[in-house]
């Protein structure tokens, strides 16, 4: 397939493993006649195993490399509170990989296929074009793998993937092809989407309620009681310690680099230093007819092209200003619109006519017409720039940073661990003294303060809290340096007295009887306002706040109430003047009246049907092909065509193997 990739031809962009979890399955139902049938027939998964699906394995490593990716994706900028989630990513990424295989499995099963030039055409109109293929031209089989090795795949593992991409497509495009949108459904989407009701309704405020509430100790002491299990241990653990900072920023701000420094580390990464031969190029391109089904290319308009591309040329010579013509002409949408430019590109970015004329002319020629396989080219050469190694004078200032970093570590790991023999040996009192550095003794702390000096550091906390009572001192890692500290004294976790909680649970007794009452007076509103017909006098009798709505849709905002997409949503089902039940509105609750309901017109389901079609029938389609798949599974996991490694999946969402992602 990279012999593939470095052929002349519009391939456009590639597409990672993640675009294969797109499916995913919650239902039950079977839609293929017989398509639970053959047996493949395996063992139970080994160690290192996740799950065995008709013999293809879910390794822990795949699922491993499958979590990394998903927390790239979600959290970019990584951190350690991103790196938490790791476990949880870990579960989603094995059941995903599963119900991929499950898919294969199936569609193989049926006698669905992925040809090698179906797996072209997908690389030909993938979705990674600006990376793979920047500016229409290909980065090269060692590119390629490079990218490939930095999102943790191997050609053959990421082109194998590919292929079932499109087997698991066919697959759903086949269970899809059934699905269909009635007019009826049509219509009644329209107006559950676009019908408007405007409507009295009568808030009562949990936060009201709460206010004349006035407990007695006795009640609060009740209530300590009967939820004493939800306070067993409530009282974290706390530790103590003090503890020597050792700051490697400090350190990096002191260190000094010699020019021989420079010098070894420049001689020792010449490699980063260098700079390939490259040009900077701007082109026109006019496009020529790409081969039909037979194969056969359209002659006449590859004439066509050509006399349009020469026309362009004649005006160029003639002192057209290039930048103008390509913006008029070119079918390059990248880079006509900037005017034709292309910027700086190396050898093997692009097809070899294009590579060969842009690094044979010299700056500022105008080629002649060059053909490729995308069309003509006309090319200009705005810049070359020939290969060489940048001189250490230019990359000085990219070096010492570097160093000084490096040598404020070794620095700050020598004095942290020179520091700790000292400290074993004489107490880290009598050690930090001998070396003018300063001790902090800490109240008692739990894992989630910050401590002086330090801030979050939660490297820190995890070994503090590993520690023993009665230990000598010990190392932790600081994110700008290290602490040498010794645990002074320990608290376990407490469950505390009333005393220690009692304005806890005063808020906690509130919350809960101002929710019944307001539960209750809910109730009483509603009943009242049905029994007499009338929700004002109702509020009136009870002190809520009587209100009225603008015309709103299903997806609109009340205040006191808030979106009507929720258990508000009952009101549009109401009739005028009906009068609703209770509704919960958050820490409200209201009783409504209905005023008004206009439905939309027959103008408007005509603008809108198309647009409301395509959205039901994409939802009728994900939900059906998410059925089949959590049938598929479950049938092929009661046959054991499936077989779950429980133990490693318990094993990832401890995170045990977090080292490993």
């Amino acid at each position: 397939m990279i012999r593939f990739l470095q052929t002349p031809g519009p391939i456009k962009k590639v597409i990672l493993s993640g675009i294969l979890l797109v499916f995913c399955g919650a239902m039950v139902i079977t839609l293929i006649p017989g398509g639970l049938g053959s047996n493949f027939g395996f063992g139970a998964p080994a160690a290192g195993v996740v799950a065995n699906v008709a013999g293809q394995e879910v390794t822990v490593i795949e699922v491993q490399q499958q979590a990394k990716q998903m927390l790239r994706q979600q959290f970019p900028k990584g951190g350690a509170e991103a790196s938490m989630l790791l476990p949880f990513l870990a579960s989603r990424a094995a059941e995903q990989l599963i119900d991929e295989k499950v898919m294969v499995a199936e569609a193989e099963r049926i006698g669905l296929r992925a040809t090698d030039q179906e797996l072209a055409d997908e690389l030909q109109h993938g979705q990674l074009a600006t990376i793979l293929f920047p500016n229409g031209a290909f980065i090269g089989r060692e590119g390629y793998e490079d990218f490939l090795q930095r999102n943790d795949l191997t050609v053959p593992q990421f082109e194998k993937m590919e292929k079932d991409f499109i087997l698991a497509r066919k697959l759903r495009a086949l269970i899809n092809g059934s699905v269909s949108v009635t007019d009826s459904e049509l219509r009644h989407e329209f107006e559950r989407r676009n019908t408007k009701v405007k409507f009295e309704y009568a808030a009562l405020s949990q936060d009201e309620i709460r206010k004349a509430i006035h407990p007695t100790d006795a009640e609060l002491k009740a209530f300590y009681e009967r939820n004493k299990a939800t306070y067993a241990n409530s009282i974290p653990e706390k530790r103590k310690v003090k503890f020597v900072l050792i700051d490697t920023a400090k350190l990096e701000a002191q260190a000094a680099i010699t020019p021989q420094e420079l010098q070894a580390y420049y001689n020792q990464h010449l490699d980063d230093y260098r700079v390939p031969e490259q040009v900077k190029v701007s082109h026109i391109l006019i496009k020529t007819p790409l081969a039909g089904a037979d194969g056969k290319i359209d002659s006449k308009g590859v004439e066509e092209a050509r006399k349009k591309a020469q026309d362009i040329l004649n005006q160029l010579k003639a002192g057209a200003k290039f930048e103008d013509l390509a913006k008029k002409y070119s079918e390059d949408p990248g880079s006509g619109k900037q005017g034709g430019s292309l910027g700086w590109m190396g050898r093997g970015r692009t097809v070899p006519e294009f590579e060969k004329t842009a690094f044979s002319l010299p700056k500022g020629q105008l080629s002649g017409l060059v053909q490729s396989s995308y069309g003509y080219h006309i090319i200009r050469i705005d810049d070359k720039q020939q290969a060489h190694v940048k001189p250490l004078a230019e990359v000085k200032d990219q070096i010492e940073p570097v160093l000084k970093q490096q040598k404020a570590q070794r620095a700050g790991e020598n004095e942290a661990n020179s520091l700790l023999n000292q400290a074993r040996s004489d107490g880290l009192d009598k050690a930090a003294a001998a070396k003018g550095l300063q001790v902090v003794t800490t109240d008692f702390f739990t894992r989630t303060d910050s401590l002086p000096g330090m801030g979050s550091a939660p490297e820190f906390m995890d070994v503090v809290f590993s520690a023993r009572e009665k230990t000598p001192p010990d190392l932790a890692p600081l994110p700008h340096g290290y602490a040498v500290f010794e645990l002074l004294a320990v608290k376990p976790p407490a469950t505390p007295t009333f005393e220690e909680i009692r304005s806890r649970v005063e808020n906690e007794f509130k919350n809960e009887r101002a929710s019944v009452l307001l539960t209750q007076k809910a109730k009483e509103l509603s009943d009242r306002a049905k029994a007499e017909h009338d929700l004002k006098k109702a509020a009136k009798e009870l002190g809520a706040t009587l209100k009225t709505s603008d015309l709103v849709a299903p997806d609109g905002q009340v205040p006191d109430i808030g979106s009507l997409s929720g258990p508000a949503s009952v009101i549009f089902d109401m009739q005028p003047a009906e009068i609703s039940g209770p509704v919960s509105a958050g820490a409200n609750a209201v009783v409504v009246s209905l005023l008004e309901k206009r439905q939309p017109s027959d103008q408007e389901f005509a603008q809108k049907k198309e647009q409301i079609r395509d959205s039901l029938l994409q939802s009728k389609q994900g939900e059906l092909f998410g059925l089949f798949v959590a049938n598929l599974r479950q049938q092929m996991e009661k046959s054991g065509k499936v077989k779950i490694n429980q133990q490693e999946m318990k094993n990832l969402t401890r995170g045990r193997n977090e080292e490993g992602m």
